[in-house]
């Protein structure tokens, strides 16, 4: 039997290679064009709000006798949920996000009466929005808006709150003037400014801004303390003044810390001799190094600082001039040896 023959369909023909494509880039030039228009967009916003109307917003917080609760829907949900944890993190009030599809299948009774209730809606017409409204008047909550479309007709939100932001919008930067990326730089903005206007009024203090922040840098540099991070007790590199240089190497190279704290029989700090003093003295002295004392050769008038300091100050007093050092003797006030902190400690501790 012969071969059966290669059929002729266009099925069978082999693919044709791909036509090569070009890769989109982004030119300096439009980019400096996009950054232009969202400023203006900007400064539009900025000489148009309605400062009587954003004071009424911030008095509103500042007075909530509950919670205060923001919502939004797609990208301004997005933000309300930021403005919310903002709030949140400063300690005053209750603040939180309710999801607004979630707030009517149950969330909403987290409401209560005297809460607020902000609404963050670029048309003032989202349907979910609307009808979240009247389920939390009913709840007693106080109900505020922010929108970008004048009030009326087209903005039904602001007439069915008991108070409305106008956020000024002259136009998205946006090929196609829709997608919220000029809005809602407009709405984070604004919430962020009343939320810095709101820590200015209750005179929010360092120590209350640090106890709502314990993790990451920021709760550390507000936070640790000297006593916190330093070493102590026997991991302190101490040898007394009479010591001979040679015979102290041990100390000086086994507790991590590149010195020698010098010190009395009461401990009383008298210098500090470094890693860096011994290579000089070395280099200088030659084998009469074997005769010299810790005493004759270390620093008389270190840096030093108290245990009840904060850290970052003592990496600002590490850093500053003459010259910067990789240590600081932690004393008391009768001068006695309480400690040592090192800057590879505080780094360590994620300052």
């Amino acid at each position: 039997m012969g071969s059966l023959p290669v059929p002729s369909s266009p099925e069978c023909t082999p693919p044709s290679a791909p036509a090569a494509q070009v890769r989109p880039t982004v030119s300096e030039g439009d980019l400096a064009s996009l950054f232009g228009a969202q400023r203006r967009h900007l400064d539009h916003f900025f000489e148009r709000l309605d400062m009587s109307q954003a004071a009424a917003f911030a008095q509103a917080l500042l007075d909530a006798p509950g919670a205060v609760f923001f919502t939004g829907v797609g990208k301004s949900g997005i933000v309300a949920r930021k403005l919310a944890q903002t709030l949140a993190s400063l300690g005053f009030a209750r603040a939180g996000f309710l999801a607004p599809v979630d707030a009517l299948h149950g969330d909403i009774g987290a409401l209560f009466p005297g809460d607020v209730l902000v609404l963050l809606s670029k048309s003032g017409a989202s349907d979910e929005l609307l009808a979240l409204v009247p389920c939390a008047r009913a709840k007693g909550a106080y109900l505020i808006s922010l929108t970008s479309a004048p009030s009326g007709a087209d903005c039904p939100l602001a007439a069915a709150c008991d108070l409305n932001v106008h956020l000024p919008l002259q136009g998205e930067v946006c090929p196609f003037g829709l997608a919220p990326v000029t809005s809602t730089a407009i709405q984070m903005v604004f919430g962020d400014t009343v939320v810095a206007a709101i820590m200015e009024a209750r005179r929010l203090s360092r120590d209350q801004y640090a106890s709502n922040h314990p993790a990451g840098k920021i709760g550390k540099t507000l936070i640790f303390k000297v006593k916190d991070v330093m070493k102590k007790q026997n991991e302190l590199p101490l040898c007394k003044e009479g010591d001979m240089i040679m015979d102290q190497l041990t100390e000086l190279t086994s507790k991590g810390c590149g010195c020698l704290l010098v010190v009395d029989d009461e401990y009383h700090l008298i210098g500090t001799f470094t890693d860096g003093d011994l290579r000089r003295t070395l280099k200088a002295s030659g084998p009469a190094i074997f005769k010299l004392t810790v005493g004759e050769m270390c620093n008389r008038n270190p840096r030093t600082i108290t245990a009840e300091a904060m850290a970052v100050e003592a990496m600002e007093k590490m850093e500053s001039p003459p010259s910067p050092v990789q240590f600081l003797p932690v004393v008391d006030d009768s001068n006695v040896v309480r400690g040592i902190i090192t800057l590879h400690g505080l780094v360590s501790a994620g300052l």
